[in-house]
């Protein structure tokens, strides 16, 4: 007969438990967002930046 896992459920947690829980949750998904605006913003800096020197390349292009 093969040897399957325990299939007991974990203990509850603890009032205190919970809230530092959900507190650490609350971090991560706030230092997550942080992160996510700051890759947006390099993004959309560096897309203005390039969308300007292909500008500024093409008028002196045209310029020609």
């Amino acid at each position: 007969m093969p040897n399957y896992p325990s299939t007991t459920h974990p203990r509850p947690l603890t009032s205190e438990e919970r809230k530092a829980r959900d507190a650490a949750r609350r971090a991560d998904a706030e230092q997550a967002m942080r992160e996510h605006e700051a890759a947006q913003r390099a993004f959309h800096e560096n897309r203005k930046r390039l969308k300007a020197e292909r500008l500024a390349r093409e008028a002196r292009s045209a310029g020609k």
